[in-house]
């Protein structure tokens, strides 16, 4: 029996428990440089990677758009370390998280993100692969690199599908 679950808009404040929204606004620490020329919008997310000597990695990913409806298949985490995606180009896409711990499939969340709001999950958020909507969509991806296993993934049966948007 399918279940399904419908995507709410990505806040600051209802993303807060798995991690924190990219995205250059007025609600966001920001202040002049370069001479008047650049707003920055300073300090937006927690990268977390020092764990057993870890490194930041500097990646792009590039996502096909899977058929919709989208059945969740599976979640992973990363215990050693956040892991952020920003969109590099004009499409939406869908963000599904669950609570860090033990995984609880009644505690997806799905997001639908535009293309000017990143995402950094906090160490040990549950998360989807990156869902590109419309077309394929490449992200930049700061993460983790060094020993230990950073990646924690979950097979699902498929049954918790998300409405079509």
């Amino acid at each position: 029996m399918l279940k399904e679950i419908i995507p709410k808009p990505l806040t600051k404040d209802a993303f807060k428990a798995f991690g924190d929204v990219i995205e250059a606004n007025e609600q966001a620490n920001n202040f002049t440089i370069n001479d008047g020329f650049t707003q920055r919008y300073h300090d937006l997310a927690k990268v977390d990677v020092d764990d057993n000597n870890g490194r930041t990695l500097v990646n792009i990913f590039r996502s096909t758009p899977l058929e919709q409806p989208i059945a969740i298949k599976m979640m992973e985490r990363h215990p050693l370390g956040s892991q952020a995606f920003i969109p590099m180009g004009q499409n939406p896409y869908l963000v599904v998280v669950a609570p860090a711990g033990e995984f609880d499939v009644n505690k997806i969340e799905v997001f639908l993100a535009d293309s000017s709001q990143g995402v950094n999950y906090h160490k040990g958020t549950w998360h989807h692969f990156c869902l590109a909507l419309s077309s394929e969509s490449d992200f930049l991806v700061i993460d983790r690199g060094g020993e230990g296993d950073n990646c924690d993934v979950l097979e699902l049966d498929g049954s918790l599908v998300i409405a079509q948007s």
